[in-house]
Parts: C-alpha cells; structure tokens; sequence
C-alpha cells in the first residue's frame, strides 16, 4: 500500500486530473524501472505473524534496518510504518507485510542488485530479532484473527469498508503478498498500448508466479488464491478495465473512471480522514461531506489513484499488479518479463498482436483460469502453456534489441533475468506446482514445513 502523496497545489481546473497522470509521459531515455515486493513475517520459534511491537518485531525490523543501513524513518502518530533511502521506501501491508517499493532504476541488473541488497539487509535484521521471512502469494496456514494490524489509521478505515462491499478484502489486505514493477510510457497512445497490453497479458503472469495454493492450512483449489481474492473484493475498484480496450480511451478516460471510484479517506495534518463511499466529484464541487467546503489538492488526487486496484493501474506510471509474491530467485523475473514486452517497440506490438482479437469474455476468463490452474489453463480456445511460452519469447527478444549490458559489460544484456520463467515454460510447473508436489508428497501433508524450506 502506497505511503501518503504530498506535493501539488489546489484542483482549480477539471483538467488537471488528467494533467496530472500525462505529466508521467517521458522521453525514452528516460524510462526507469521500479520493483515492488512483499514478503511475510514471522517469528522463527512459534511460526506467528511478527506483531506490530515488542523485541521480536515489525518495529524492530524498521528500527534494525534504520539504525544499521541508515533509512531515514517515516512515522504517522508518532509511530515507526516505513523507511525511505535514495529514493526507495520500505512500507507495512495491513498484516504487517514488509514492502520494498524500489527506486526507479535504468536497468533490471540496477533493480536486480537492489533486490538483493534489501532482502539481505532484512535478513540480517531477521537474525538478531529471531525472525524469519517467507515469499509466497497468500500465508499457508494464519487464520484472519492471527494477524496484526498496522498502526496506520488507513488501514483501519480500509478494514471497516472492506466487510461491507466484498467477500474477500481482508484477505486481501492482511493475507496476500505480491511482486510488482512500475514502468513509464512516452505519450499518451503509448499509455493506451501499454495498459492495453499489460491488462489483457495479466493472466499469463498471474499463471507463471502463482505460488498461493494453500490458504488456513488447506488446499485452496487454486494455483494463485491470491488472485481468486482479487475476484471478489470490490468490484468497484478491480478487475480487468473493459473501457479501456474501447475507442477514446486516453487519459481523460481514466479520469472519468477514477471519479466514478468511491473514496477511502482524505490526509489531512497527519491524519486520515473517514471518506468512505464518498464521491470525489462531489470533492471537487466542494461538497464532501468528511470535509465541507474544502476542495482537493492534487496529492488528495493522487492519494485517490491509489485506492484503486486493476490488474494493471495507471499513476504517472503503470503498474503491474498480477503476480503472486515468490521466492528470492523470482523477484528479477517479474520486472524482467514486463521491461522485455512494453520497453521495446517490436515486442510491445508483438504482444498487443496476440491480444488485440480478444474479446472482454476471453480476458475475463484467462484471468479466472490462470488463478484455478496456472500453466494448465485453457479457455476459449487459448492454451495458458502455449500463450505464455509465446510471451516469454517476445519478452525475451525485447530485452535483446535493449541490449543493456550488466556486470561491467561482462553481460550482454537482461535476458537471463527470465531464467527462471523459462524453466517453467520447459516444465510447465509454477512454483505452486512445485509447493503441490511436496505437500502430497515428501512433506506427507505436513504445511508446516513450508516455513523450512520456503523462507528467506
């Protein structure tokens, strides 16, 4: 979940809105790069969720890694809820899912490096405090009651709303991890495209990192639970975006559909502001009932923007949203897969060639197919293990003609990033597969050794 925007003077023009998500267009030189993972704490002798607070902590992680790696701390109400450094920051999930949202770097091999660096640091920080952590899309085993709250008074109103417009979203909130990459456009027909391509492809990422088999000790029937979760949420504020597959779609669109988006809350001298199903348009009319009167600014815009969850969303970047949290050797191959089809002019026409006939019903369907049966899946004709064998290999030549070497030049460009993805094509198992095969197997039904095998 994303810290509070600041920055940006008073809406006075309908217009800004839309100027606001266009300012993300950049030349390409530009386009960076910027990884977001989360991964589940727990204490190493009980197997619990890390708590907020004590010696054996959440808190401690922060304080660890601020003290140690010198983060600068971010606080609300007096209390530690991230860190920020060169640009990244380190964030709390509801159930105290530790987040790293990465500076926006040139290369995957930049990104890479941070990614290790970070999961270090965290380790490192997990010993002295006798805590562990695990990569997976949804926690195996904790029921909702087990979880902690984060000390963030967003987190609190998200709660209460989530019981009244869905089935799933505490789960969601408290339950899910996930691995996500931000990238730029150059203009607005560039956006389209490339929302375009990022919401119809979606599945096949969802397919390729699903690792959410388990969920409250059992099997859950799904190869990504988390995605599942993400089905039945709030409807208005999900899913798969059909308008924008349709003529006129632009930033404007987005707009129109953002407004149309109940409101959460509004920041206000440090505190959240109860808003909840309230009308952003009726915010810009100066008729807000949590604030009467008053008109938005354009970060209250943006903290909006962030309150909506597609499968892929638009900030002044996109971000996709579809992957299950995973394991270490994982994390690469996400920002990899996605860098390889939007950054490269041939592969990103590539791959809306392999979209563009679908259908809403299709997309809906490989959305829903891909979280039941991962590679397995096949609807309405398309087989998920040839789509993604296809996608893999456009990915894969687009990180070619990127050609960005790492390694002072030893490494000729990103293309290995995607090794792991690539043994899953040459399988057809994802590591929920994988998970699957030794429960019912070596592990005889016993989840619990999930944490000694899967942990960081």
């Amino acid at each position: 979940m994303s810290i509070p925007q600041s920055g940006g003077g008073p809406v006075e023009r309908f217009e800004q809105l839309a100027e606001y998500l266009e300012a993300g267009c950049k030349p390409t030189d530009n386009w960076r790069i910027g990884t977001e993972h989360e991964k589940f704490g727990y204490c190493k002798d009980t197997l619990k969720p890390l708590p907020y607070d004590g010696p054996r902590s959440i808190k401690a992680m922060l304080e660890g890694i601020r003290d140690r790696f010198g983060w600068d701390p971010i606080e609300e109400q007096g209390n530690i809820i991230g860190l920020t450094k060169d640009g990244a920051n380190i964030s709390l999930e509801p159930g105290g899912q530790f987040e790293l949202s990465g500076a926006p770097l040139e290369t995957i091999h930049q990104t890479c490096d941070e990614v290790n660096a970070h999961l270090r640091d965290v380790q490192s920080v997990a010993d002295d405090i006798g805590a562990r952590f695990i990569g997976l899309g949804a926690a195996p085993e904790w029921t909702h009651d087990q979880m902690p709250m984060m000390p963030k008074g967003r987190y609190r109103l998200m709660t209460d709303y989530m019981g009244r417009v869905g089935t799933h979203g505490t789960q969601m909130m408290y339950r899910t991890c996930t691995v996500q990459v931000n990238l730029d456009f150059g203009s607005e027909a560039d956006m389209v495209k490339k929302l375009r391509v990022a919401l119809a492809l979606q599945p096949v990422a969802t397919a390729l990192f699903a690792n959410s088999p388990f969920f409250e000790g059992k099997v859950n029937g799904h190869k990504s639970w988390r995605s599942r979760i993400w089905r039945d949420l709030d409807p208005a504020r999900t899913g798969t975006l059909p308008f924008v597959f349709e003529d006129g779609m632009g930033f404007q669109r987005y707009v129109d559909y953002a407004l149309d988006v109940p409101m959460y809350f509004v920041y206000r001298d440090g505190k959240y502001i109860n808003a909840l199903g309230q009308s952003f348009r009726d915010f810009l009319n100066g008729e807000l009932p949590a604030l009467p009167g008053e008109k938005p600014t354009l970060s209250d815009w943006a903290d909006h923007l962030t309150t909506i969850f597609p499968e892929a969303r638009l900030k002044k970047f996109i971000e996709m949203r579809g992957a299950d949290g995973g394991p270490w050797r994982r994390l690469c191959a996400l920002p990899a897969l996605w860098v390889g089809l939007l950054y490269d002019g041939t592969a990103l026409d590539a791959a809306w060639d392999i979209a563009k006939g679908w259908d809403t019903q299709t997309r809906e369907a490989l959305r829903v197919a891909a979280s039941v049966d991962g590679l397995q899946a096949e609807t309405h004709g398309v087989r998920m293990h040839d789509l993604a064998r296809e996608v893999v290999a456009i990915a894969e030549a687009g990180l070619k003609a990127r050609a960005r070497p790492g390694a002072g030049g030893m490494v000729p460009d990103e293309t290995h990033f995607l090794n792991a993805l690539q043994e899953s094509i040459e399988t057809g198992k994802v590591p929920a597969d994988e998970l699957l095969e030794k429960y019912h197997g070596e592990w005889g039904g016993d989840l619990y050794r999930i944490y000694a095998e899967y942990s960081y």
